[in-house]
């Protein structure tokens, strides 16, 4: 027999479990959405960290007051993340309201995901995209997994997936 005490953390562990399904459901069709999407990079957003990839980076400096900001930490040897950048650009020329910063979390030379780097150490990266979303006054609202969400309803908004 359950007592309470046992029930209340069983109902407690299956919401986690429901909420990390959902959030892994979500990557899962952002990743699909790339993969059937137009050629890698076509139309890209530039990487705000162009002069300086993969080295620390304060983003609260890429924040654009008065728009939600999305910073989308990618690696150019991430498959979904390049077959995803094409759509972010056009996820941002369809939200004014929206500014998309992409940071390169890669130093120059390095084959393969970065995952060294002073940027992704700086930031915890442990996967990519990897994104964090500031609300128009420049408070960070929601990064990782948390950010899935918000960014695969604002492309579904947007007609850019179903």
């Amino acid at each position: 027999m359950i007592d309470n005490h046992q029930l209340r953390h069983y109902v407690k562990a299956m919401r986690c479990a429901c909420k990390s399904l959902l959030h892994s459901l979500v990557l899962a069709a952002l990743l699909s959405l790339a993969l059937v999407s137009s050629p890698a990079w076509a139309g890209a957003l530039a990487d705000a960290n162009a002069g300086n990839p993969g080295q620390t980076l304060d983003v609260k400096s890429l924040v654009v007051k008065g728009k939600t900001t999305l910073i989308d930490f990618h690696s150019p040897f991430c498959p979904p993340c390049v077959q995803l950048a094409p759509i972010m650009a056009k996820l941002a020329a369809k939200r004014p309201d929206l500014a998309i910063k992409k940071v390169n979390i890669n130093r120059p030379g390095i084959q393969g995901i970065d995952w060294r780097s002073p940027l992704a150490q700086q930031y915890q990266i442990r996967q990519v995209p990897y994104f964090m979303i500031f609300d128009p006054q420049g408070q960070l609202v929601a990064e990782g997994r948390e950010a899935v969400e918000p960014v695969g309803r604002w492309l579904k908004e947007a007609g850019l997936m179903q």
